[in-house]
């Protein structure tokens, strides 16, 4: 027998189980206190009353064993029949013992089996049935948490590798960067390489949390931003806005990078004066973020990783705020644009706390 599947793993489980089983044994002490309180219960009445009290010893082993062994066992393989025949069996048994409490509790009164067991049917059969419902539930509750524990691991899972696509593409892209600035032989070069030091650190450390400060996204941003400007100079007019005045909103690590490195992709090519526009604030609980660039059709990128970002951003998107997010991607007139609201999940800061 596998007493695993009944195990109370809370000692509030427990402790519910034992207030049940007290409250169904004290009521008939309690109820008939009170309706005996002037006269008083007879000697016989007494006696029948500890009798029913040593009965119910044998409804909770008759209840427990279903809920561990019978139910799993027969039950739910639908041996339909050989479970109702093990009830039969058991009640049977539990008269006969019921039989020998009587002739020790009982004074100067015949044992009458069938005048017994029409008396103890309806506890008998109101104990099956609570066993079987309470089996059901408490299985079909187990099987839910299983089944969102796994869809929460999978979950992680799949966040995980998307984050992990993202990184290296960044990455990639930046380590261009300096290259240009080397072959330059750039005076910008040391603090870029300072800068993209930080960069990395947020990247191998920060993003292994949840969640980080909206505040620290930022600062990601702006470093990426920083060295697309000690990349491209003149060349490339830039147009930022940022409207943050708390500091204690949270988001995803790594989460809006993509659609800025896409607008650096996709808008510093080809274009006639290329230009890029990125607008971020918050009101309240929804941060608004758009990125405009401009684009030139015949300008296609032809590296392997190209799309990559946009696609992975739009399902971590999806997995992470569902509903609580709106992203529009526009392409008309020589403008590429992005915009995205999202609601912040607030209550996933205190879930575990």
């Amino acid at each position: 027998m596998n007493f695993s599947t009944w195990k109370v793993k809370r000692p509030s489980n427990l402790l519910l189980h034992i207030i049940t089983w007290a409250v169904i044994f004290l009521l008939p002490y309690i109820f008939t206190s009170e309706y005996y309180h002037d006269s008083g219960r007879t000697e016989r009445e007494n006696e029948f009353l500890h009798l029913n009290t040593v009965t119910k010893v044998f409804w909770i082993l008759l209840f427990y064993l279903n809920t561990v062994f019978l139910i799993p066992k027969f039950l739910y393989k639908r041996n339909y029949l050989i479970f109702t025949l093990l009830q039969l069996l058991i009640f049977g048994a539990i008269m006969g013992i019921h039989s020998v409490f009587f002739e020790l509790i009982v004074s100067d009164l015949p044992f009458n089996f069938y005048r017994s067991s029409t008396h103890n049917m309806i506890p008998f059969l109101f104990t099956v049935l609570v066993s079987m419902a309470f089996k059901t539930v408490s299985d079909r509750i187990k099987t839910e948490r299983v089944a969102g524990e796994k869809q929460r691991e999978n979950l992680r899972a799949e966040l995980s590798f998307l984050r992990s696509q993202i990184s290296p593409h960044f990455l990639f892209n930046v380590l261009n960067n300096i290259v240009a600035l080397v072959r330059m032989k750039s005076e910008e070069l040391e603090p870029t390489i300072i800068k993209l030091s930080s960069l990395l650190q947020y990247m191998l450390y920060e993003t292994d949390e949840d969640k980080v400060l909206l505040s620290k996204e930022v600062e990601y941003l702006e470093s990426y931003i920083d060295l697309q400007k000690q990349r491209f100079g003149n060349r490339l007019t830039l147009n930022i806005q940022t409207d943050i005045k708390e500091d204690w909103h949270v988001i995803e690590p790594m989460l809006l990078i993509p659609f800025v490195e896409n607008a650096f992709k996709h808008g510093t090519g080809m274009v006639k004066a290329p230009l890029i526009e990125i607008t971020l604030k918050v009101a309240d609980d929804d941060l608004f973020f758009v990125v405009r660039n401009k684009y030139n059709e015949l300008d296609k990128v032809k590296d392997k990783d190209s799309g990559i970002g946009l696609v992975n951003v739009k399902r971590r998107l999806e997995l992470l705020y569902g509903k609580n997010h709106r992203l529009r991607i526009d392409k008309s007139n020589e403008w590429f644009s992005v915009s995205l609201q999202l609601t912040f999940n607030h209550d996933e800061l205190y879930r575990d706390r």
